[in-house]
């Protein structure tokens, strides 16, 4: 059974780069056709997704969001790690790692994905 598990910092101030990474177990990163994304959900909002990796090692990133992000992984680690510049209120939100098999970047749902990490809140304040 694949597990996702978020780390990161809770808090980031303004301005500053927020840096989450999700650690891969009962399953590999390389695993063909898998896409891990990084989807968030603000307070009171749906879910959005933010990018993925592929088993490849391709990102792909939400056109709203591409100039901010950065995905990238360790596969020694079976890790996969966003990071998001230039934060503020607005990117406040509990974010999780999620994968499935196939690139999807439309709507999300739960049943959008396979799996799903438990969540971690960030908020951005000074």
């Amino acid at each position: 059974q694949v597990q996702l598990k978020e780390s990161g910092p809770g808090l980031v101030k303004p301005s500053q780069t927020l840096s989450l990474t999700c650690t891969v177990s009962g399953g590999s990163i390389t695993t063909i056709d898998y896409y891990w994304s990084w989807i968030r959900q603000p307070p009171g909002k749906g879910l959005e997704w933010m990018g993925a990796i592929a088993y490849s090692g391709n990102a792909y990133y939400s056109p709203s969001l591409k100039s901010r992000t950065s995905i990238s992984r360790d596969t020694s680690k079976k890790q996969f790690t966003l990071q998001l510049s230039s934060v503020t209120p607005e990117d406040t939100a509990v974010y999780y790692c999620a994968a499935r098999s196939g690139l999807y970047t439309g709507s999300v749902s739960d049943r959008s994905y396979d799996y799903w990490g438990q969540g971690t809140q960030v908020t951005v304040s000074s």
